[in-house]
């Protein structure tokens, strides 16, 4: 099922990035190769040789494992012994193309005796990642920020009210009251020029 929301945004050009919202894997067939799409969040390239060892380990005895990822500006693809550019890199302009960030995308290969040339490495490797995107759900990557503020009671009602649409992490009441509460970055500005204006003191 496509995400129309999603696929309007892409066509319209935004810039926003996105997150798959689970895990996810689908095997292909082609040309008698079995071909399986594995798409795994990750939040940190420490994340990428514990992910790919999982998978060798539950996929053991698969002729490639092929892979790409996005990390806010890092990238990285590998063809894993496929011939040069027909296998990682395409799986990594999918991803791009969609958008994707935090993401690490691996395609194992059981080679199935039919040589599929560089061409048809190429569609296979592309065609299947896309097909696989199709039938997920992608959630808006919005970066968040955590601030504490320390107040007087005298103050707590407005602060409430500002805060009411926001996710406060922790209370504490003692001489002073401190709210820690997470923020979009995109609301950062805003945000701060109110605890300005009511002289409020960030931790």
């Amino acid at each position: 099922m496509i995400n129309y929301l999603r696929y309007c945004i892409i066509i319209l050009g935004d810039n926003m990035k996105y997150v798959i919202n689970e895990n996810y894997e689908k095997e292909f067939v082609i040309n008698k190769s079995k071909f399986i799409v594995c798409l795994i969040k990750i939040n940190d390239k420490s994340e990428l040789d514990i992910n790919i060892d999982k998978i060798k380990i539950k996929y053991q005895g698969a002729t490639h494992y092929c892979y790409a990822y996005i990390i806010d500006s890092y990238e990285k693809c590998s063809d894993d012994k496929e011939p040069s550019g027909t296998a990682g890199l395409p799986i990594l302009n999918v991803l791009k193309k969609n958008n994707l960030n935090k993401i690490l995308c691996v395609v194992i290969r059981y080679f199935g005796g039919i040589k599929l040339g560089a061409g048809g490495l190429l569609r296979a490797y592309s065609s299947t990642v896309s097909d696989t995107l199709k039938e997920i759900t992608f959630l808006e990557d919005i970066e968040y920020k955590n601030i504490c503020i320390e107040f007087g009671y005298d103050k707590i009602k407005d602060i409430e009210y500002f805060l009411k649409d926001y996710e406060i992490i922790n209370k504490s009441f003692n001489d002073v009251i401190c709210f820690e509460f997470k923020v979009n970055v995109s609301d950062m500005n805003k945000v701060l020029n109110y605890i300005k204006n009511l002289n409020i003191k960030i931790k």
